[in-house]
């Protein structure tokens, strides 16, 4: 990789190192840089400086105001090579390429079980704890789920 200056090649290194100097002293949350602790402070705070000139809804990030504009646009730029389909991020299109390729990375330290995204792993492990309540908003009802292996047959788990 190439840097402009020293301080992006410094920065660079340290997702390598792990080392993250910027801590949030609202919760002791440590950052890479200055720039990701200011946007955390602001879930603290409250302070959203972006906000839509459509609809007026404020965001944190700049970038999350983007995305949203997208909703208001119908912008879809990342594009699936595999099946056509286009997401509004490019996270989203590697959480969809997935389906794909079988690709599970995140897997449950409990059971073993994988899962194609973190927020998967996330509501399954909450069946561990016995507070999982899945609530779909397309739905609109509480519903249980037997919980299978990872596929994409299934977009739950």
């Amino acid at each position: 990789m190439d840097f402009m200056c020293s301080s992006g090649l410094i920065q660079h290194q340290r997702t390598h190192t792990g080392e993250r100097s910027y801590q949030c002293s609202h919760c002791g949350k440590n950052f890479i840089n200055s720039s990701q602790l200011i946007v955390h402070q602001r879930t603290h705070t409250g302070v959203r400086p972006y906000q839509c000139s459509q609809c007026g809804k404020r965001f944190i990030q700049s970038s999350h105001l983007t995305e949203h504009q997208r909703s208001h646009t119908g912008e879809h730029p990342c594009h699936c090579s595999q099946c056509g389909k286009n997401f509004i991020n490019s996270s989203q299109l590697i959480v969809h390429q997935r389906t794909h390729t079988g690709e599970c990375p995140y897997q449950c330290s409990q059971c073993g079980m994988d899962f194609m995204c973190s927020s998967g792993l996330i509501q399954h492990q909450r069946t561990h704890t016995g507070a999982f309540i899945p609530v779909l908003p397309v739905w609109k009802e509480i519903h249980t789920f037997i919980v299978s292996d990872c596929t994409p047959a299934n977009p739950y788990w």
